[in-house]
């Protein structure tokens, strides 16, 4: 009895190894074609099953240069950041700080004067979830002032004239997406832990997971990947200023895998706080919008993503807690399309 047991062992254990390597292969095979398909977009992938890692690569730093992208290569991972941001009110709200349903008004720093007729009404969900009704930056303005840095003139003062002035929510309850409710969610956590918020990323999340790759506002690193528009011209990384909790982070595969299993480990602080984030409060159908975080519901596959822009770079991560699979994606270039071709691929060909 137990030689029969030993082999069903090991044909479980084959079984599964098999099915680890056809997924990797596969994986790999899939990324490859992209790139064959758009030879002049480097991209970086990662992926992860019950802990298992692989990671992929094709392409070089820059369209001049022969040096290859790999799993260390730095990139903007843009609006991912906004799931960190999220991540450290989820911790707050575990640490007994704010709850996510608390009114905004008692947690914004001083420079802020709600208006009478938008007192008490905005929550700290409602700025996560994107549904504030806040005025918001115009990035189209921007872009026509500077397409290089259209976050680089955009200061304390503005935002908060910005909120100051407003006497209306426009479309409250209703997604509508906004930086500047990340703008807030930062300075509240700043009043929270009276620390930077570039001090509070480093403390919580990339000190304790190791992140020695991962940066904010101050980095000059070998093995960066050069963002290209999505004409193809050259483009600098953002300036972020203020907007930081927005899009400020810069990072790579292998550093933002560690952030990922942190996410999938039900026994970390991290995850405990995601699970927080995960909870939807806008719903449309078979999504919705948790703190930071999208939901998709696919039959039994429940799939948490969020993407990232900057004006050179592309990215995305997805996650699926049940199956205990995440993956990341990172182009050099914006290029929304692409990025969401290769995860859509990859989730009906090989995840689903």
């Amino acid at each position: 009895m137990k030689t029969v047991f030993t082999i069903i062992s090991l044909l479980l254990f084959m079984n599964a190894f098999t099915f680890a390597q056809t997924t990797k292969q596969r994986l790999d095979s899939l990324v490859n074609s992209f790139h064959q398909a758009n030879p002049e977009v480097s991209m970086s992938v990662g992926f992860v099953q019950e802990g298992e890692e692989f990671f992929t690569a094709y392409g070089n730093l820059s369209r001049e240069g022969n040096e290859a992208v790999d799993k260390h290569t730095l990139f903007e991972i843009a609006s991912i950041t906004k799931v960190i941001t999220t991540n450290l009110i989820a911790q707050a709200v575990l640490e007994g700080k704010l709850k996510v349903d608390d009114y905004i008004d008692d947690y914004l720093p001083s420079a802020y004067q709600l208006n009478k007729n938008i007192r008490n009404k905005i929550s700290i969900s409602d700025l996560a979830s994107h549904q504030s009704g806040l005025p918001d930056i115009d990035f189209k303005v921007l872009i026509e002032k500077d397409a290089q840095q259209p976050t680089g003139s955009v200061d304390q003062q503005l935002i908060a004239n910005m909120i100051n002035d407003c006497d209306s929510l426009k479309d409250y309850g209703n997604y509508r997406y906004s930086t500047v409710s990340y703008v807030l969610l930062g300075q509240i956590l700043e009043e929270l832990y009276n620390s930077s918020y570039e001090q509070l990323i480093k403390e919580r999340i990339f000190d304790p997971l190791k992140m020695t790759r991962s940066f904010t506002k101050d980095y000059d690193v070998e093995n960066a990947a050069i963002g290209y528009n999505g004409e193809g011209g050259l483009q600098a990384p953002f300036i972020w200023n203020i907007v930081a909790p927005a899009g400020l982070i810069k990072s790579s595969t292998s550093d933002m895998m560690k952030f990922l299993n942190a996410l999938l480990d039900e026994t970390t602080a991290i995850a405990n706080a995601a699970r927080i984030t995960e909870v939807g409060h806008f719903k449309a159908g078979n999504e919705a919008i948790g703190l930071g975080i999208n939901t998709i519901q696919d039959g039994d596959n429940t799939l948490y993503l969020k993407s990232g822009d900057s004006m050179g770079q592309s990215s995305m991560l997805c996650y699926n807690r049940k199956a205990k699979w995440g993956v990341l994606i990172f182009i050099n270039q914006n290029n929304s399309k692409l990025r969401n071709d290769m995860l859509n691929t990859m989730y009906e060909s090989i995840l689903r």
